[in-house]
């Protein structure tokens, strides 16, 4: 009986020993990711992409949930979220609160990016160099940012003739580019731009050809207007929470560190992925592209450069040295496309 006995607590031990090892180990550290873009837009499956990396590499210790489509913290909220630490981290637009990162705004300025790759990776560079202090509060992850931004209407526009006092949804300095092309800038955030369209508040939207199908814009206009010697770019943060990114071990920061710097390029590319999806997108539904000539394009881009030059004078007049940073951005976007091609 003793025997039997015995044996039956053993077998109780080997058994709770197993079933203890095969328990899965809870995370030492759990973080919110708020996202402004929607759950199946290419940007928001490479952030969750990351964060799996992260998770991977951590073997677990951390664990990332994701909040897609500005459900936890809104798209212009979302950088007093992360200071707040509603959520720990944060993805949105620069452009979402103007003025307030006037060194970053410079990235968004029409100074003819020409891919999504070539314009990430000279948002995230320009950053390192210029240290803007305005992001002392976060631990910048990464920047990247869209391929260039073109106009899109209900209407054709071969012109600048033909975009006089048209209503045009734009975003931060863009809103400045449409204004100086003739145009009516209208502000509002990509989610609120399809329905604007569709019912008419605005005409056209100044944007990358990605939010075509990303966003599913293309059903809602008609042409594309390849304006690319002024090609713009909107930039991106990935940033975390300060308090949360100090209180982390180093072999944990050095994971996030080493995942942030290659998925730079995951998202350079998906943006030049993106463009040629939303390209091919509006085509199918019988939209057109079109090229402007030469001497067309020439026009736009003197049009624009009243913009440039009120923001060297504006920045500097506050001790923000805006000819430094145009000066920088247009030698990373020439360096950058001459290794990856135009």
């Amino acid at each position: 009986m003793k025997k039997t006995i015995l044996c039956l607590s053993l077998a109780i031990a080997v058994a709770a020993g197993f079933s203890a090892c095969g328990a899965k180990k809870e995370a030492e550290i759990t973080l919110s990711y708020s996202i402004f873009f929607p759950p199946t837009h290419e940007q928001c499956k490479a952030a969750a992409d990351w964060a799996k990396e992260v998770e991977n590499k951590s073997k677990g210790r951390v664990k990332i949930n994701i909040y897609p489509g500005g459900t936890l913290v809104s798209a212009d909220e979302t950088y007093n979220g992360v200071v707040k630490g509603i959520t720990d981290i944060g993805m949105s637009c620069f452009a979402y609160t103007l003025g307030r990162f006037q060194t970053m705004e410079a990235v968004d300025l029409p100074l003819g990016y020409p891919s999504g790759m070539v314009a990430t990776r000279v948002a995230h560079e320009f950053y390192r160099v210029m240290k803007p202090k305005a992001l002392d509060d976060v631990k910048v992850l990464y920047i990247h940012a869209h391929g260039p931004g073109l106009l899109h209407t209900k209407k054709p526009v071969e012109n600048l003739a033909a975009l006089k006092n048209m209503k045009i949804r734009s975003t931060g300095l863009s809103s400045k580019v449409v204004k100086s092309l003739g145009g009516v800038p209208v502000a509002m955030p990509q989610g609120a731009t399809y329905e604007a369209l569709q019912k008419g508040v605005v005409e056209g939207t100044f944007t990358p050809i990605e939010t075509l199908k990303g966003w599913k814009q293309a059903e809602v206009v008609k042409h594309t207007t390849n304006c690319r010697d002024i090609g713009y770019t909107t930039a991106m943060y990935v940033v975390m929470n300060k308090a949360k990114w100090d209180a982390m071990p180093d072999d944990l920061k050095k994971i996030f560190t080493d995942a942030s710097e290659a998925w730079v390029d995951v998202h350079g590319k998906a943006w030049d992925r993106a463009d040629k999806e939303g390209r091919d997108f509006s085509i199918a539904q019988g939209n057109n592209v079109i090229e402007l000539s030469a001497e067309e394009n020439a026009k736009w881009k003197a049009a624009v450069q009243p913009v440039i030059n009120e923001y060297i004078k504006t920045v500097s007049a506050k001790g923000i040295p805006g000819q430094k940073a145009v000066d920088t951005l247009n030698r990373l976007i020439g360096e950058y496309s001459a290794k990856y091609g135009k």
